[in-house]
């Protein structure tokens, strides 16, 4: 059967139908008022990934790099790219067909939800809330079949991600199956523990006024109840502020402000929060567990939306972290204000007072007190920019995800081309630089020995070095930074009516903003960085000439903290694969084009000062003190992945190609290796002897080098001779033309 409606489902179906269908159908038997409702079975996801050969492109997917090895922002990626597969591989027609006449046979042309019910998700053994998706007011067949489609793509979330190993995650196993749902848009909704997370001897509850999707996604702040268990007395209440509602809107949802009367009043009054109590303690016997459910009081009815196991999580790894991370528009925007109004100029002020000492002219004893104030700084900053500058990141994917579901493009990153020309400040500052490099050259008697000086400081280098860095820089041809997609744009606003357009624009607007800021953050991050450092190297100089006891605790100290202040891994970071030669590296696209060149491998800042033009930058990260060097580069590749990694945000302000998340690069490359870059697929090819790899002449290829990104066909590209080596990459962008034919 293509869609069950609910109350048909037997209690063994638990495989077909999940946790959330099965326990709806328990409620719906034992007379509770839940939605009407109906579940597509797993088995229909199955026979969507068999018959579009979805399944292989999601193995490819997931093979790209160990999970072992990937941070968060490689996750968001990979959650993102399968998710514009699904919303990309429209339903064989006759399951198409099946679909929608089930649907409407049951719903007609109601407003629906559409939600998850996986097999593993809301078991007795482990409820994993919040790892996948639901999408709410849903109308029209077009709609319905993307909402079903996104649900299955929520499968591989990157939230869902984290959790593979309890989730036995597998693309040849794992399965989806959705629960259909009428909307029912109540008066008030919310939530209900029947044991209180932080409390066993308390239920709690919390509610908002409209739609409970508000309370879930964190856009509407909710009253909250706490209330005793046994006697169901009310114990505690704490009002929220009640300005906004999320109500259904046209074909979507809204956030508007509430009434003067729903502004100071209760949620709940006091009899209704015994009623939902009362329900709890009636969902806890029934299944004989502590219970979490979503409800919503419309007339005088109390309907049950879905109910759940309370299971503990454990917090010993960084995942709570990482879920942390999701936040909502309305959160977004507080924390945009925060860290553009507060956090950055602190930070900067912090590092310009740290600036005005300097450490070589310190005593010994002030020496290691500046020292220590630095790394008490240098802490309180970084766990700031963890919890505050890292979350605003989700703003790109939160307007990633809206552009992605809305246009869904053949390229799931082409919402990035939007974000670009962004006025971003590394980009500012090396214009700052190539504009002083190109005086250098043209007209050296103009430029101060001051004026290089400083520049040097500010770069990391030695004035000998930074004298070779510029002169490099302004010999060559002026790098521009990329300008943004106006048509691309255009085409987007096109989208919407003009009553829809305004949402469209504010996810825009945060995108951009969250892009951005996170280039400023970093640049802010690295001045007070610079000074910390400055203060370690003297302390390390005068160690190393008479070692002291407080200078080698400081020292450890430091060292000790930097480990434990990086953005952490989601889980150990050591692979046990091997570290054997190939001639292909896999990552991910993080930059579009194609480029090859000569490796130059930087480990240190020092490594930076003798690079060349055109070369391939190969490292483990490009922090914010590195980008000065990033217009010389033809092509990136980094051992840290993601698309909002500082790399590869500056590579895409140049139209520079990058693969980010290579494993191990910097130890595999070594400098002076001939590399073919391809920023389309991720992929990285060395260059192998022309002896060991033989090729018919006439099939010699040639590989298109793009500076803009290659869906632009009137882009000219630069054909040129490429080795015959490179046939054996099997899935590079390669044009092969025949020597025969004339260029």
């Amino acid at each position: 059967m293509i869609i069950q409606p609910i109350n048909t489902v037997r209690h063994d179906q638990h495989a077909e139908v999940g946790g959330k269908a099965l326990s709806l159908a328990r409620l719906s038997k034992a007379g509770v008022s839940i939605p009407l409702s109906a579940v597509i079975p797993a088995q229909v996801y199955g026979q969507y990934l068999a018959e579009t050969s979805l399944g292989a492109k999601l193995s490819m997917e997931l093979g790209r790099k160990e999970f072992s090895q990937m941070r968060w922002e490689e996750l968001w990626d990979a959650a993102l790219r399968i998710r514009n597969l699904f919303l990309t591989t429209p339903l064989p027609e006759s399951l198409e067909m099946q679909l929608c006449a089930g649907i409407e046979d049951l719903f007609g042309d109601r407003p629906l939800v559409i939600r998850s019910s996986a097999p593993g998700e809301d078991s007795g053994q482990a409820s994993f809330a919040g790892l996948h998706e639901s999408v709410v007011h849903v109308r029209g067949r077009k709609k319905q079949l993307q909402a079903v489609r996104t649900v299955w793509a929520s499968l591989w979330s990157d939230r869902a991600l984290l959790y593979r190993q309890e989730l036995g995650l597998s693309v040849e196993k794992s399965r989806m199956a959705v629960v259909v749902q009428e909307l029912m848009a109540g008066r008030v909704s919310g939530v209900g523990f029947s044991t209180a997370p932080e409390e066993s001897q308390q239920m709690a509850i919390e509610a908002v006024y409209g739609l409970n999707q508000g309370l879930v996604d964190g856009s509407v702040e909710p009253d909250s109840w706490r209330l005793h268990r046994t006697t169901l007395e009310i114990e505690a209440y704490t009002a929220a502020e009640k300005t906004q509602k999320l109500v259904p809107r046209g074909e979507g949802l809204a956030v508007v402000d509430t009434s003067p009367h729903e502004k100071t009043t209760p949620v709940l009054d006091s009899a209704e929060c015994v009623r939902v109590a009362q329900t709890l303690r009636m969902l806890e016997d029934t299944f004989e567990a502590p219970q979490d459910c979503e409800w919503t009081i419309r007339g005088d009815d109390l309907i049950l939306l879905q109910a759940r196991p309370i299971t503990r999580q454990r917090s010993e790894d960084n995942r709570q972290w990482y879920l942390g991370l999701h936040r909502s528009m309305e959160n977004l925007k507080t924390l945009q204000r925060r860290i553009e109004e507060e956090i950055l100029p602190a930070i900067e002020a912090t590092a310009a007072a740290f600036a005005e000492v300097d450490p070589a002219e310190l005593s010994d004893a002030d020496l290691c007190e500046t020292f220590a104030e630095r790394l008490c700084a240098r802490r309180e900053w970084e766990e700031v920019y963890r919890r505050d500058c890292i979350p605003m990141a989700h703003g790109i994917r939160l307007f990633g995800a809206f552009y992605t579901d809305t246009v869904q493009p053949d390229d799931p990153f082409e919402f990035m081309e939007l974000l670009r020309g962004n006025s971003l400040r590394a980009v500012a500052r090396n214009q700052r630089l190539m504009e002083t490099a190109r005086a250098l050259v043209e007209t050296p008697e103009a430029v101060s020995s001051a004026a290089v000086a400083a520049i040097a400081e500010e770069i990391g280098l030695s004035v000998y070095q930074a004298q070779g860095v510029m002169m490099e820089l302004g010999a060559g041809p002026v790098v521009s930074q990329s300008q943004g997609a106006q048509e691309l744009e255009a085409a987007f606003r096109r989208q919407f009516s003009p009553e829809e357009l305004p949402v469209a624009e504010e996810y825009l607007a945060m995108g951009r903003a969250s892009y951005r800021l996170r280039d400023d953050d970093n640049i802010s991050l690295e001045q007070l960085l610079r000074q910390v450092s400055f203060a370690e190297e003297e302390v390390r100089r005068r160690n190393a000439q008479h070692p002291r006891s407080d200078f080698a605790a400081l020292l450890a100290q430091a060292e000790k903290e930097q480990d434990m202040l990086r953005s952490p891994s989601l889980t150990d970071e050591k692979s046990s694969a091997s570290t054997a030669r190939a001639r292909q590296l896999q990552g991910q696209p993080a930059s579009p084009g194609i480029a090859t060149g000569v490796s130059r491998v930087v480990r240190t800042q020092a490594d930076l000062s003798g690079f060349q033009r055109g070369e391939i930058l190969v490292c483990d990260a490009i922090d914010p003190a590195m980008t000065f060097i990033v217009p010389l580069a033809g092509a990136i590749v980094e051992r840290r992945g993601g698309m909002l990694i500082h790399g590869a945000i500056i590579a895409r302000e140049y139209g520079i190609p990058c693969v980010s998340g290579v494993a191990r690069v910097a130890d595999i490359v070594e400098t002076g290796e001939e590399l073919t870059v391809d920023g389309n697929l991720g992929l990285v090819f060395l260059e192998v002897s022309r002896e060991s790899s033989p090729v018919p002449i006439e099939n010699t290829p040639f590989v298109v080098s793009w500076m803009m990104p290659p869906r632009d066909t009137t882009a000219k590209a630069h054909l040129r001779y490429r080795p015959p080596s490179l046939v054996y990459a099997e899935c590079i962008f390669l044009y092969t033309i025949n020597k025969r034919e004339k260029l």
